[in-house]
């Protein structure tokens, strides 16, 4: 399994700085893995809102018709902010979540979430600024506004947001946007100097869009957003859910669905090899739960 963990010099650093919208698919069929089951509880399935509720909810009902068709009914909830997802999982109502590194260390220790899968490529944030603006550097943006998606996005904002303070001992108006793309849409139309955004949520914008904003910091590379499951589920079912995902990858026909859940290439993974290293960044002083 691929590994992306923080660098050993950048983990020292830190250590060293002291509206839902739900749609509801439910076919009773054959279950991949268990018995076949009619009448069957839908699981919920809530994932991270990084651009619309309609765009989340284009991207994830593929996933969520191939896995009813396997036997595994599922509600699909796109909230609105991240805020508003992170009552979901704090609360312990999703039975599946897609969601960011961090909100993986939040929802296992709330209610012991585990991760079932996540992409072979690494998580990376980036530092957005007008590609013909004045910003050239991170001090630059001393006193400035910055846009993040939310507060608790992992590298988009809360990784950043540390660096910005730990490392760089900046001060700036922190604005959270409720979404990816509201974020950079601020350094678009001028209202905000930068924008916290994650590396494969600018390559979904168009071109003449990415040509627009230039990177000024890139975050190590990370253990990215996993797909991850409340302890209710029984075994047999996550072990179909993961053979559902894995076949979706694999055939041709079907990868451009696990491309659109930012899992192209999805590889199993564990908490304590992948996640619960980002305890280590004690990084918590950064969150903001609403």
């Amino acid at each position: 399994m691929k590994k992306h963990l923080l660098p050993s010099s950048i983990r020292r650093s830190m250590l060293g700085a002291g509206i839902g919208l739900a749609a509801h698919w439910a076919l009773p069929a054959i279950a991949a893995t268990p018995q076949p089951t009619t009448g069957r509880r839908a699981l919920r399935l809530a994932v991270v809102p990084q651009l619309t509720a309609i765009e989340m909810s284009r991207y994830w009902s593929p996933i969520v018709d191939a896995l009813g068709q396997s036997g595994i009914p599922c509600e699909l909830v796109v909230y609105p902010s991240i805020a508003s997802f992170e009552a979901e999982f704090l609360s312990g109502k999703a039975d599946l979540v897609f969601l960011n590194p961090y909100h993986m260390v939040m929802a296992h220790r709330a209610h012991r979430y585990e991760p079932l899968l996540h992409d072979a490529r690494g998580l990376e944030g980036v530092l957005l600024v007008s590609a013909d603006g004045p910003i050239e550097r991170i001090e630059q943006l001393k006193g400035q506004r910055i846009s993040f998606p939310a507060p608790n996005a992992f590298a988009a904002s809360l990784y950043i947001r540390s660096v910005l303070d730990v490392k760089h001992h900046l001060s700036f108006e922190a604005h959270y946007a409720q979404n990816h793309r509201n974020t950079l849409r601020q350094v678009l139309l001028g209202d905000s100097m930068a924008a916290g955004l994650v590396k494969t949520t600018l390559e979904k914008e168009a071109p003449e869009v990415q040509q627009k904003l230039r990177t000024i910091y890139t975050t190590p590379s990370l253990a990215p957003h996993p797909l991850a499951v409340h302890p209710r589920v029984s075994r047999s079912v996550r072990n179909a859910i993961t053979e559902v995902l894995l076949g979706l990858a694999a055939a041709p026909q079907t990868q451009a669905h696990m491309a659109g859940i930012q899992m192209p290439n999805p590889v199993l993974t564990s908490y304590a090899t992948d996640y619960a290293p980002f305890e280590q960044l004690h990084i918590d002083k950064y969150v903001i739960l609403e």
